[in-house]
């Protein structure tokens, strides 16, 4: 069950929420498809309203200046702000206070320096979304007013961060902060060693490698069933909720008749509905999940389509749409404690106001006082409609891929140290984003789901096992051993 929700806005929800890298081709490919070489100048101006050593959060605020003589795109713009983390194991989250080019256009994600300095070893890497637009010759983006804060709530020490300059109350140009354009460096110095373009942890673009290895224990299910109370899905392994508690509204159902199966493009579809009139007794949640925690290291995968509208009735409530492994909280902070989330929020919640997608890494949690353990990657913007949700994890990393690019890689202190069950869920954070009482239900779909034990799959590798089952009209199969 997740019940995961960035930390800050956990605390106030009482339920639960970096690492993300970009890489530009190699030679010829690496010139912007925005400008010609020769046109490509962009200048990073910077301020801080936040000039303590220590604070709260910190707040780098930017404007970008498009000083070439082409247009840019700014999808194509990164800016890399350098900082020595708080700890080993702190962790931050990101956000946008307010943009001329509009909070929703603008992303912020972390990660860590392959080459750590006194100064730096993580980065904030700001980006746009295709909304932010073109950028013309000599305009500017106008204030981005960001800020980012620890995980914990925690204070943060400022002083030793390699982009932080406490005299900079009025924007000026910055050259400790770095800015590419379509991968190439055009902007600033990176802390000493690390280049401040290229990726400093695997490389968006997996290997050209399309053929599965061979072997390895395996669970593949193409959710080809008649309906809930088919008896093949619980000799399959898995468990439609039906049980109360959280996370979600107070008060809600679980329903395991709110789960349907049904064809769709040629493959069998499971569809989770949710659904409410406003109320705790009208809301039906739905959850499907493995009776068994036997899965850990190896390579788990997806196909969901996630929702931006609902199926029926007004829009706006606080869903939560998700693919995720957990285990049991057996104590507040146990270290053996470990969950993995993908989590769409179309509508906000937690403290966000609008399309929001969460790859979560937990170590562990206190629910009472809060207190948690985990790293998150996010990206404000929809993802309505299938996507292919690959999450890796071995001895060294947890890597997380959306639609066959990396989209985060956590560290190694995340790790699991014992099996998980596997679950898809959707469910209501609260009442609060719409508070009518006009019935409404949202739809969650999911294609199926892979699981390579011990095995590091590519997102083209998943592709091609999950095409050779459907191929020999394997509809299921698991071979991962109890314990």
């Amino acid at each position: 069950m997740t019940h995961t929700a960035p930390a800050g806005n956990r605390l106030r929800t009482a339920v639960a929420a970096a690492a993300a890298v970009t890489l530009g081709c190699a030679g010829l490919a690496a010139l912007p498809t925005s400008a010609s070489a020769a046109a490509d100048a962009l200048t990073v101006q910077y301020r801080t309203s936040a000039t303590g050593a220590a604070a709260d959060q910190t707040e780098p605020w930017f404007k970008v200046i498009n000083s070439g003589s082409g247009s840019v795109q700014l999808s194509d713009v990164k800016i890399r702000y350098y900082f020595k983390a708080d700890s080993a194991t702190a962790t931050y989250r990101f956000a946008c206070s307010w943009a001329v080019k509009g909070c929703a256009n603008v992303t912020g994600t972390f990660g860590t320096l392959a080459h750590p300095t006194a100064t730096a070893d993580r980065y904030l890497e700001v980006g746009f979304t295709p909304g932010a637009g073109t950028l013309a010759a000599g305009a500017d983006t106008g204030d981005l007013q960001l800020r980012y804060y620890q995980s914990s709530w925690q204070s943060l020490n400022q002083s030793d961060d390699y982009s932080f300059g406490p005299t900079q109350t009025s924007y000026g140009a910055w050259g400790k902060v770095t800015a590419t354009l379509a991968g190439s460096r055009v902007w600033g110095t990176a802390p000493e060693g690390n280049d401040g373009g290229g990726p400093t942890t695997p490389p968006t673009t997996p290997p050209p490698t399309t053929e599965p290895p061979a072997g390895g224990a395996i669970l593949f299910d193409d959710f080809d069933y008649t309906g809930h109370t088919d008896p093949r899905i619980s000799a399959h392994g898995w468990n439609i909720r039906s049980n109360p508690g959280g996370p979600g509204v107070p008060g809600a159902t679980w329903a395991p008749e709110n789960v349907t199966f049904s064809q769709s493009g040629g493959n069998s579809v499971m569809n989770l509905e949710t659904s409410t009139a406003g109320t705790g007794e009208s809301t039906r949640h739905t959850e499907v999940l493995t009776k068994a925690m036997k899965f850990k290291n190896g390579t788990y995968a997806a196909r969901v389509r996630f929702s931006d509208a609902p199926r029926s009735g007004p829009d706006g409530d606080h869903l939560v749409q998700t693919f995720f492994p957990i285990n049991d909280l057996k104590a507040p902070m146990a270290d053996d404690y470990s969950e993995y989330d993908f989590e769409y929020l179309p509508n906000g919640g937690w403290g966000e106001q609008g399309n929001i997608l969460y790859t979560t890494s937990w170590e562990t949690y206190n629910p009472d006082p809060w207190q948690a353990v985990n790293q998150h990657t996010e990206s404000r913007q929809s993802y309505a409609g299938w996507h292919d949700l690959v999450l890796t994890i071995d001895g060294s990393a947890i890597t997380y891929y959306i639609d066959g690019q990396v989209f985060g890689t956590h560290g190694a202190a995340y790790l699991p140290e014992r099996g998980m069950s596997i679950n898809f869920n959707q469910w209501l954070i609260d009442l609060g984003g719409q508070t009518g009482t006009t019935p409404r239900s949202y739809d969650q779909g999911v294609d199926y789901v892979l699981h390579v034990k011990d095995q590091v799959l590519t997102p083209a590798q998943v592709g091609a096992k999950v095409a050779a089952y459907r191929a020999a009209g394997t509809a299921f199969q698991d071979t991962v051993p109890n314990g």
